[in-house]
């Protein structure tokens, strides 16, 4: 993959400047839409135009922290380990960074958008953008920049080689892999939770419904969030489980 940085927190910053209403709204579908073909020229389908003050706050500490600055390290830091083809062929993305409000307003839901955003990307990615997301309940960080975008960079490159996964066992495939790859520290489980968590979806690995799917991924918190039947798990059990075994395979050999 062929990867270039397109900065977009100073253009969604701007339009948060505009009065909240169908002057904003609108400013944010020509700003996203290509004029010409009317496909979209921005990634900003996750961005809610109509977010309230805590949105452009967020947004407002994210560029003082240097946001896109840790974005562009995260970039340069993949392509410093990436084993790229030189192929003339090779796909170019651009990586955007978008805020994404799960926070207040019933624009987002934060398991159904953040399921669709891991596993659901292909419009995007045929498009030649990679999204990392950053989200308004959690805090400006700078590692929620980089764990953002290298997952989201992890996850395209797996799926150069991989079909969009349909299945539990495939979405635990993918995400391991990028975020693993992208050293991510959470989310995690002690011991014993990883053994319960591991049981509980065994059976579930082949499952296909949106329902089995969120539980298993997400734990109880979201299954009950969006009426569908909790599982018995803590939060982000499958993501976390993911996680560990993702790590474990990455490790180096230690036979002779």
């Amino acid at each position: 993959m062929k990867l270039s940085f397109l900065p977009l927190l100073q253009v969604q910053r701007d339009l948060y400047a505009l009065p909240r209403g169908m002057e904003r709204f609108r400013e944010y579908i020509k700003t996203m839409t290509d004029p010409e073909t009317g496909d979209l020229a921005l990634p900003l389908v996750a961005m809610n135009p109509m977010g309230k003050d805590h949105v452009p706050a967020l947004i407002d500490a994210y560029i003082a922290l240097g946001g896109e600055k840790i974005a562009q390290d995260a970039i340069d830091a993949w392509r410093a380990t990436a084993v790229a083809s030189r192929s003339p062929a090779e796909r170019e993305y651009k990586v955007a960074v978008v805020v994404s409000d799960d926070l207040k307003g019933g624009w987002t839901n934060r398991w159904a958008s953040e399921f669709s955003h891991r596993f659901e990307s292909g419009a995007f990615l045929r498009r030649g953008f990679i999204t990392a997301i950053l989200w308004t309940s959690e805090p400006a960080s700078a590692s929620h920049v980089r764990d953002a975008v290298l997952t989201s960079i992890y996850r395209a490159e797996y799926l150069q080689t991989h079909p969009m996964p349909k299945a539990l066992r495939s979405m635990l495939e993918q995400e391991g892999y990028a975020m693993a790859r992208a050293e991510c520290a959470t989310p995690a489980l002690d011991a014993d939770d990883l053994a319960y968590t591991r049981t509980v979806i065994a059976p579930h690995l082949d499952a296909n419904d949106r329902a089995t799917m969120i539980a298993c991924l997400f734990g109880d918190a979201a299954a009950n969030a969006l009426g569908y039947p909790p599982q018995g798990l803590s939060d982000r059990a499958g993501l976390a489980l993911a996680l560990h075994d993702a790590q474990v395979s990455l490790q180096p050999s230690s036979l002779p």
